[in-house]
């Protein structure tokens, strides 16, 4: 899926944005987009991204003390 960076988006902030967690995800996405590097640590406005398909991560069950 490719999507398209606003203005002062960081690789971190699109992860967040798109997958609600960074851990690990980050580096996925640096590895698809070598270029990304390249222009510093904000991405231009308008630049596109290819965001690798990922898994969700696996919610852990809540266990509620009282009912």
């Amino acid at each position: 899926m490719k999507v398209q960076a606003l203005q002062g988006d960081t690789v971190d902030l699109l992860c967040w944005r798109h997958y609600g967690r960074t851990q690990g995800i980050v580096e996925q996405v640096l590895q698809v987009n070598p270029n990304l590097v390249e222009g510093g640590i904000q991405l231009a406005a308008g630049q596109w991204v290819e965001l690798p398909d990922i898994a969700p991560a696996a919610q852990q069950e809540m266990i509620q003390l009282w009912d």
